[in-house]
């Protein structure tokens, strides 16, 4: 039997729960989530958690920030002048929208909204939080 190694691909299902139980993902209806380990196409915590395991093989993982979105930065937060947002645009907090940086586009969350200002966090929703992974290994090509 094939085990999953640097170089396989690998064919997984999976649903990922964040310290709360909240389901953020899972490939539950859906054709599940195909990768070739070592070329970084997902979160190193998840590929190394594959890495082993057979086809029909089922784990539970618990994946730090770290190996997963990084921890949450006070840098990738920016409160704004309302006027540099499009004017057609009527913000709220929730929103999610395209910028321009030096380092080229970032998504940004709009977490809050005053009256002159816009605060924009780019980081990623799941920066910061413990990553729960379910997973069963549905295939593996060497």
């Amino acid at each position: 039997m094939t085990t999953a190694k640097t170089g396989a691909t690998v064919k997984v299902h999976y649903t990922g729960t964040l310290q709360d139980g909240t389901v953020f993902d899972s490939s539950a209806g859906r054709e599940p989530l195909q990768f070739t380990i070592g070329h970084q196409s997902v979160i190193p915590g998840f590929e190394n958690a594959v890495i082993g395991l057979s086809t029909g093989d089922k784990k539970s993982v618990c994946i730090p920030p770290e190996e997963a979105y990084g921890p949450r930065s006070a840098e990738r937060v920016a409160v704004i002048d309302r006027s540099q947002l499009p004017p057609d645009l009527e913000p709220s907090a929730g929103m999610v929208i395209q910028g321009e940086t030096p380092d080229g586009p970032v998504t940004f969350t709009i977490a809050a909204v005053e009256a002159d200002t816009v605060t924009l966090d780019g980081n990623h929703p799941l920066a910061g939080k413990q990553l729960n992974f379910e997973l069963e290994i549905v295939e593996v090509t060497p």
